[in-house]
């Protein structure tokens, strides 16, 4: 039995009546289909990780940002941003074969440091010239910062991580202040 059907059988058994069933329900819907497969995944993986790998703190494949790339890619991105994305992993593939004869994944570090800078100076040109669509690695990069500093390693291990901060303090003078949000 799936979360729908109890929740449905739940309501009818109690005698609650769902007003607006459909829009209580509808969290409970299948999700998109991925539109990135592993391979998809593996190819983020490397390139997150040549964006921000590993040295004395985690890099992105520690935080599987190939896998948050994926899964925010198919979810919330525009059907122009899902296609720009799918059409870099191409592109980026190209360009590794033609400048170093192997496909990305496939490249030495150093090798990937080199094609990455090149690709980003075409992103910043790009970026500068067209207001109308993103280039696929200003999206990648994009995603990579998102996926990495959200993540437990990037927020915990990386940034400055207080899981509570500051003191607790109960009686403060009122000054006139504006309160904290």
């Amino acid at each position: 039995m799936n979360r729908r059907e109890l929740i449905k059988t739940i309501s009818v058994l109690t005698g609650a009546a769902l007003v607006g069933g459909e829009l209580f329900l509808a969290g409970c819907r299948e999700r998109n289909e991925p539109i990135f497969g592993e391979h998809d995944i593996a190819f983020f993986d490397e390139v997150a990780e040549t964006i921000l790998p590993r040295t004395n703190t985690p890099g992105a494949k520690d935080a599987e940002v190939g896998k948050f790339i994926a899964l925010y890619a198919s979810d919330c991105y525009n059907k122009m941003q899902q296609q720009t994305l799918r059409r870099g992993i191409t592109q980026l593939n190209d360009a590794s074969l033609k400048e170093f004869k192997a496909t990305f994944v496939k490249l030495s570090a150093e090798q990937k440091n080199v094609l990455l800078t090149n690709v980003d100076k075409e992103a910043k040109d790009h970026s500068r010239n067209n207001t109308t669509s993103p280039h696929y690695f200003t999206l990648i990069k994009q995603l990579t910062l998102l996926g990495f500093f959200t993540s437990k390693p990037g927020a915990t291990e990386v940034l400055r991580y207080l899981p509570l901060p500051g003191g607790y303090q109960g009686c403060i003078d009122y000054n006139g202040e504006t309160a904290w949000s």
